[in-house]
């Protein structure tokens, strides 16, 4: 079965209000069996636009992926980053078939 992952990109417009946001994640992710693939990190954008913080975060399925975006608990945490950021973000199906 395909893995399941969220990628993101976002500017912070405000530190200290983005720490909230942040503090309540990992107890969300924990739940829906999420793990950081990239946190931050040095990067290049070397085609299109970027923005100043990336993340993947993997999960052991799309749905469990999906699942764990459309929960409670991390749509009440969209609104605690949302004054203090923008962000880009989709849940994408990972693949398992053959490589080349």
């Amino acid at each position: 079965m395909a893995k399941g992952y969220w990628i993101g990109r976002v500017d912070v417009s405000n530190e200290e209000g983005y720490k909230p946001y942040m503090a309540a994640n990992p107890a969300i992710f924990q739940k829906f069996g999420g793990r950081f693939i990239v946190r931050g990190g040095k990067f290049t954008a070397v085609e299109g636009q970027s923005r100043s913080r990336n993340v993947v975060i993997e999960f052991d399925s799309y749905e469990k992926a999906l699942a764990c975006y459309n929960s409670p608990e991390y749509q009440a945490n969209i609104r605690v980053r949302q004054p203090h950021s923008i962000a880009d973000l989709i849940v994408i199906e990972g693949y398992d078939g053959p490589q080349p």
